[in-house]
């Protein structure tokens, strides 16, 4: 009603500007012009109700000429209704309906007036009718119909037709398994050691080709829920569920029953404490050696390390790298040095340190070795070597770092993995973790690879 009201107001605006107060100024101007004519015109005129009833008669007149179209107040005009929703109607226990269309735009034209009522008053229902179609692997074009709740218009539906191919629903039952969403928005401290679904198997219902492109039904458990605060185990409800194809997919035209299940997470927390080991990038100027590295003001320095047991049990140090090149001659060198995490490390106790690097004059002793390990050998494979002199190995740091290298410090090995049967000069390598050590090896060693 209160929508009615506002159009006769309108309406009333309309014809009280467009009609009487134009002809009341047409009437007061022939009153002018006619005044002194001896038919007595003012006489008539001077009465108080005649111009309000020519006014009223000419509105009459006017609306009815309006009302039946022979007339308008306006031009015609469109509306377009975007997005309007689509009703299908079809027996969704029995069949799969495919190519189904879930919004149309719907456009009307016609008088503004008529336009505004139908924006207004209308329930804009668009109707996909399928009650008297059966399954057939033949497509089919349907019409849409708009219940059109105001006369005068014309309406468009846009698609007006679809072609959907109607399918006999078919069920069977999958197994269940769980994914993880929103992993990286989980406590850092925190890991899932296990989940529990309440059921294993659910019913899948679509068409034939539908089920075929199963690939795996699983239920949603999103980490990023507020709830996850601390090490225990939660209970989960109303996990949604949700079909693949092969190539990951998510599979709109297969129904799940049921839509959700129930089931458990336990999170956990494992960590471990493992050193950081300071590398190093560029060249000291000549004759210099680095004297000292000390972390956060400490020589040796660790950091707990949090995440999944089995990976973290496998980093054995954490690395940080810092520029010394050109350094050596002008005194301490302090960086702040971002820590980086590893592979399989969920969290660190700490994200950046403070690194001193203090400098000294370089020395040099020379050690000979013999404890040289192959590594990387082909299976199959066998290695000697030729003689078992010693090898000379150049030591050089300060010389307080130096004096605490002996033989049996120094890693060696070569690498055999490009390597066939045969004799071979091999390049000899030195495993170093200390940055405030060099090694220089000149000679090669003499090698025979032989097959087994």
């Amino acid at each position: 009603m209160n929508k009615l009201v506002k159009f006769l107001k309108k309406l009333y605006q309309i014809l009280d500007t467009k009609l009487i107060t134009p002809l009341s100024r047409a009437i007061y101007f022939l009153y002018e012009k006619l005044k002194d004519n001896p038919i007595h015109v003012e006489k008539f005129l001077n009465r108080p109700l005649v111009l309000v009833y020519i006014s009223l008669a000419l509105a009459v007149i006017v609306f009815l000429l309006v009302d039946s179209q022979v007339i308008t107040l306006v031009e015609t005009e469109a509306e377009i209704l975007a997005n309007e929703p689509v009703n299908v109607i079809y027996n969704k226990e029995n069949y799969v309906v495919e190519g189904l269309v879930d919004h149309v735009d719907i456009i009307l034209t016609g008088r503004k007036s008529a336009l505004y009522l139908a924006k207004q008053l209308g329930e804009h229902e668009v109707v996909l009718d399928l009650s008297d179609y059966e399954a057939s692997d033949t497509p089919r074009k349907v019409a849409l119909t708009y219940n059109q709740t105001v006369d005068n218009i014309s309406y468009k539906l846009d698609p007006a037709y679809v072609t959907v191919v109607i399918k006999k629903m078919e069920s069977e039952e999958h197994n269940i398994s769980y994914e993880l969403l929103n992993e990286n928005k989980l406590n850092e401290k925190f890991s899932v050691s296990s989940v529990s679904l309440d059921q294993t198997t659910v019913i899948a219902k679509g068409s034939k080709d539908a089920l075929n492109s199963i690939a795996t039904i699983k239920a949603l458990i999103d980490l990023s829920d507020k709830k996850f605060t601390e090490a225990i185990t939660y209970d989960l409800d109303n996990l949604p569920i949700v079909a693949y194809d092969k190539n990951g997919n998510v599979l709109d035209n297969v129904r799940i029953v049921p839509t959700t299940i129930s089931g458990s997470i336990s999170l956990s927390t494992y960590k471990t404490t493992v050193p950081l080991v300071v590398s190093t990038t560029g060249e000291l100027v000549a004759g210099k050696s680095i004297s000292s590295i000390t972390i956060n003001g400490k020589t040796n320095y660790s950091v707990d390390i949090y995440g999944e047991k089995g990976e973290i049990d496998n980093v054995k140090s954490v690395p940080v790298t810092i520029d010394i090149n050109g350094k050596g001659s002008g005194g301490a060198l302090t960086r702040e040095v971002s820590i980086k995490k590893p592979n399989g490390v969920r969290s660190i106790s700490e994200s950046d340190v403070k690194v001193v690097v203090t400098f000294g004059d370089e020395k040099q002793k020379t050690l000979n070795i013999s404890n040289i390990l192959a590594v990387n050998l082909a299976s199959g494979l066998t290695v000697n070597r030729t003689d078992e002199n010693p090898i000379s190995v150049q030591v050089k740091g300060v010389q307080s770092v130096i004096d605490s290298v002996n033989e049996e410090n120094i890693s060696a090995y070569i690498d055999l993995s490009n390597y066939a049967a045969g004799t071979h000069e091999v390049e000899i390598q030195i495993e170093n973790t200390d940055p405030r050590i060099t090694y220089v090896v000149t000679s090669k060693v003499s090698i025979v690879i032989s097959g087994t």
